[in-house]
């Protein structure tokens, strides 16, 4: 007798059905796995004799074969409990229904219980999209499973539980997507009004979000580097569902839901310097998993402290920074993780901090200075379109008591902006300015006369690489939208090239 139900696994952000086969024939007592199972996966036996003796259910001696096809893709975790268990179910007679339009994902304790398990959300979406109609996963699953629409997800506690519902003795009603929150996220985050000073520095990070663009912070301990970081958030457009979406999927695959829904709010991720380049790119020995980098996907990746991080860590940046997604392969495995950010870096101008400051006495050699800034390379340098000096705050502006200008006002002005963009850009798979591609470059990045002649000063005396003209433009681009100027005009070039000064006062001159 062979019986047959569906489940589901994980490749890079996407799942993929796996059919489990199951037969049963006369022979002494034996349990065979295959369909290229890891020992997560065979270890399921073990854990599925235990919870259903454990359950009550007694096993035909008979020698059980259970295949997981597509046989030639590498089953990985211990998702595919469930599936094992109701077809033993079907094989001794416990289970009649019929399953030929549901799927079962989970895993099970010894005791019975379902326990969650990563990567609910993309395993569910490919469910739907196959034409399976109800789907069991575990209970703390439950949130983010139903926020898939077309299918009715069940969250179940245990295989007692679930035998009741397939047998129509429990009445069970699919479960619903959690309401979401009519206060926007931004209220709780951190706001720019108190910040005090540093005109110029939220100028320049209010460009940075209305484009996209990535951005370096350069100034001494204490100038607020990173207070300036963390409330970029606050001014980021809201996140369209379909951004949600994604960045929901890569958090689920990465075991960080905890039972939420949605993620409604842009991440903000924060790697210590220490982190390897396994831990910022993604990877890992056995299953690869999303790294930081992938993480914050639509959202920010915050580098405080840019030159102690090592330097191939650094490295891992530059690819996934110009394209917007990290492709990883290790022996037998290949996946690709999305990776849209807009990266946000910080560092101090030297290792005791004070090179430059007029107040303070710098106490590092020219080879010490040299050393420390030549940790960031100068391909990864080029990468960020906004450079940008966060000078000491002065006394009179922490007493002031005038109020700065608050992060939901700053946050209009973004959203007009990112309005343009999406208008500009639709029907294409570029998001903000900053993602502009070559074939765009040319027919939106228009400049006046007068402008062309600003960027040609400055491409002849700053000594521009091709990669810093299209970033300044970028930003130029930024800068009229921020206006609601179609052409970019002479004083938008003006300021985005002095968002590309600081490379060469810093590094060109230690």
């Amino acid at each position: 007798m062979v019986v047959q139900c569906t489940s589901f696994g994980i490749n890079g952000i996407d799942g993929y059905r796996v059919e489990v086969e199951a037969s049963a024939r006369a022979g002494l007592p034996a349990f065979d796995l295959v369909g290229l199972p890891d020992a997560a996966v065979k270890e399921s036996k073990d854990r599925v004799r235990s919870a259903l003796s454990n359950c009550g259910y007694r096993l035909p001696s008979a020698h059980f074969t259970f295949n997981l096809a597509p046989a030639d893709i590498k089953k990985e975790g211990p998702i595919y409990d469930l599936p094992i268990t109701v077809n033993l179910m079907r094989l001794s007679g416990y289970i009649q229904a019929d399953l030929s339009r549901c799927a079962f994902i989970g895993e099970l304790s010894l005791s019975g219980g379902l326990r969650p398990v990563n990567g609910v959300l993309p395993m569910v979406i490919t469910a739907r999209e196959q034409g399976v109609e109800k789907i069991f996963v575990p209970f703390q699953n439950g949130a983010e499973a139903a926020v898939v629409e077309g299918i009715d997800v069940y969250p179940i506690r245990s295989i007692t539980q679930l035998k009741t519902v397939l047998d129509g003795e429990l009445e069970m009603a699919p479960a619903k997507p959690v309401k979401a929150c009519n206060i926007s996220s931004s209220d709780f985050l951190p706001d720019f009004s108190q910040v005090k000073g540093q005109l110029e520095v939220k100028r320049a990070m209010e460009i940075a979000a209305a484009g996209g663009h990535n951005i370096l912070l350069i100034g001494p301990p204490g100038s607020g580097k990173s207070m300036l970081a963390k409330r970029v958030p606050s001014i980021l457009p809201d996140m369209t569902f379909s951004e949600m979406i994604e960045t929901t999927k890569i958090h689920s695959i990465a075991g960080m839901l905890r039972g939420e829904g949605l993620i409604t709010a842009r991440p903000f991720r924060s790697p210590h310097h220490t982190v390897t380049a396994v831990g910022l790119g993604g990877g890992g020995t056995g299953t690869i998993r999303p790294g930081e980098v992938s993480l914050a996907h639509h959202g920010v990746l915050f580098l405080d402290e840019l030159p102690e991080f090592s330097r191939t860590a650094l490295e891992v940046l530059r690819q996934p920074i110009e394209d917007g997604v990290i492709t990883i392969s290790r022996s037998g495995q290949n996946c690709t993780y999305p990776c849209s950010i807009m990266v946000i870096a910080a560092m101090n101008p030297c290792p005791c901090g004070y090179f430059g400051d007029p107040k303070h006495h710098c106490t590092c050699s020219g080879q010490k200075i040299r050393r420390y800034l030549n940790r960031v390379s100068g391909p990864l340098l080029d990468r960020f379109d906004i450079h940008v000096e966060v000078p000491p705050v002065e006394f009179e502006e922490l007493r002031a008591t005038e109020h700065s200008e608050r992060s939901a006002d700053i946050k209009k002005r973004v959203d007009r902006a990112r309005a343009l963009q999406q208008k500009r850009f639709e029907g294409s798979r570029t998001t903000c300015n900053a993602k502009i591609n070559a074939e765009q470059f040319e027919k939106y990045c228009v400049i006046d006369k007068k402008a062309e002649q600003t960027l040609k000063n400055a491409f002849d005396s700053l000594g521009f690489t091709a990669r810093a003209y299209d970033r300044v433009l970028k930003v130029a681009r930024t800068i009229a939208d921020l206006e609601n100027e179609e052409v970019i005009r002479s004083r938008h070039v003006l300021e985005a090239v002095q968002y590309r000064s600081l490379d060469r006062k810093y590094w060109s001159t230690t």
